[in-house]
């Protein structure tokens, strides 16, 4: 009888260590294949699998106790629920439109679910685990960033072809890095931090600024300017003067910077040429989205067309504001408005834009409540800026490593101060009771 006891012991102890051990693997690998379309999918299988292994969907009352994983869950029931009044239509081969069939098109809006993935992330991170989570995202983010300079500054291909990421996406990349770092430069107390980060910071502003992605540079400034005036508002002097540095700094690298100097001058041609009625452009078809997605949500305010419904709604609108001035603008603009709140506002009228304010504050809410409401506020400001220029949302890379980011300074900030939040966090299931 004593032998039985002993072995069942040994059993529950071997399966929390090797559980504690599958953990750490999945939040390591996420880390570092976030930023692959294909193996993410891998990642995200693992970590989901992971975590219902570990108890995870018995400890789902944490979601009430966190503001974050509360309005990520309301948002994308929401979206779900908009897909039963939105038509969903069948593929057309007769009419070829671009590298992505109309089925592929019209289930785009399913990158949104990609959000609930901070859920077992955020449960299986404990004061064990964390070390390996910040591992995976160093090694990913700096395996990023040295692939895409050398793409874009040795052999002059925008983006990175193997990870098949965007140049916008990578812009945004070093667009975090650059808040990031600035951040740390700025609240940190140890001086060798505060110099590396600047250093840092403005190394990646150089790169960024280099690159011809126009929406994710903005959306940094804008941003970079509020965490500065955030930081340091009680002290006028040493914010004017850290702003006043900021803004030579960018000016002289932007002076610098032919690829900066070329694209803005495009946009003023653009802009010109788009009052003329030419359309044809980069410029003239984002103002065209505008203007025509604002006109399809006067059309339906309350509710929308229906999740994924955005080609559908360009395209019966376009036919009839100004008299179909843009009903000829093709593109692949067309799978989406290139704008969070025109976006989510098609799919869902007022409610839509409504559910994407409730996210941006769980997400502020969260960070509040630490202490944190400035890496809060410029997380959700970036998030922001960058989703009135572009879909920010649909930047997978870029919403998994913010979702990483915010749970890993959640669990640094809990395990630091001795005090869980989330009392059902899954350091209890994949916890070794055998160990002090």
């Amino acid at each position: 009888m004593y032998k039985k006891i002993t072995n069942l012991s040994n059993l529950v102890k071997d399966s929390y260590e090797w559980r504690d051990f599958l953990a750490k693997i999945s939040l390591l690998s996420f880390g570092i294949f976030l930023w692959h379309k294909e193996l993410v999918i891998v990642a995200s299988v693992l970590l989901i699998l992971t975590w219902i292994l570990c108890d995870g969907l018995s400890h789902l009352k944490s979601i009430i106790r966190e503001p974050l994983m509360l309005t990520i869950l309301f948002f994308c029931i929401v979206l779900l629920l908009g897909t039963f009044w939105g038509e969903i239509p069948g593929p057309n081969p007769s009419k070829h439109e671009g590298p992505y069939s109309p089925i592929s098109r019209q289930f785009r809006w399913a990158k949104y679910m990609g959000l609930m993935l901070f859920i077992p992330y955020l449960q299986l991170l404990n004061k064990k685990n964390l070390p390996w989570a910040v591992s995976g995202l160093v090694v990913g983010y700096l395996g990023v960033l040295f692939v895409g300079i050398y793409y874009q500054f040795f052999l002059g291909i925008t983006g990175i072809p193997p990870l098949k990421m965007l140049y916008l996406h990578f812009s945004a990349a070093l667009g975090v890095g650059i808040l990031l770092t600035m951040y740390l430069a700025n609240s940190s107390i140890n001086k060798k931090v505060k110099l590396s980060s600047w250093g840092i910071g403005f190394f990646l502003l150089l790169l960024q600024l280099n690159i011809v992605g126009r929406g994710p540079i903005l959306a940094t400034i804008g941003t970079l300017f509020l965490l500065l005036f955030l930081l340091h508002r009680r002290r006028l002097k040493k914010m004017l003067s850290l702003m006043l540095v900021t803004t030579i700094c960018v000016m002289t690298i932007a002076y610098h910077s032919h690829s900066f100097k070329q694209r803005f001058s495009e946009v003023i041609t653009e802009i010109e040429q788009s009052a003329e009625g030419k359309n044809r452009t980069s410029t003239g078809e984002r103002i065209a989205l505008l203007k025509v997605g604002l006109y399809a949500i006067a059309q339906q305010p309350w509710f929308g067309y229906g999740t994924g419904m955005a080609k559908q709604a360009f395209k019966e609108n376009a036919s009839i504001y100004q008299n179909g001035q843009y009903k000829d603008v093709e593109s692949y603009h067309h799978l989406h408005f290139h704008n969070d709140l025109i976006e989510l506002g098609v799919y869902l009228g007022g409610f839509g834009v409504a559910i994407y304010i409730f996210l941006l504050w769980g997400w502020f809410q969260t960070l509040w409540m630490r202490k944190l409401g400035a890496l809060g506020a410029t997380l959700v400001c970036f998030i922001f800026l960058g989703g009135i220029t572009d879909t920010f949302l649909f930047y997978q890379q870029i919403t998994f490593m913010l979702l990483a980011l915010t749970a890993i300074v959640i669990t640094s900030r809990e395990t630091k101060q001795g005090d869980f939040l989330l009392e059902n966090s899954l350091s209890k299931p994949c916890h070794d009771p055998y160990k002090n």
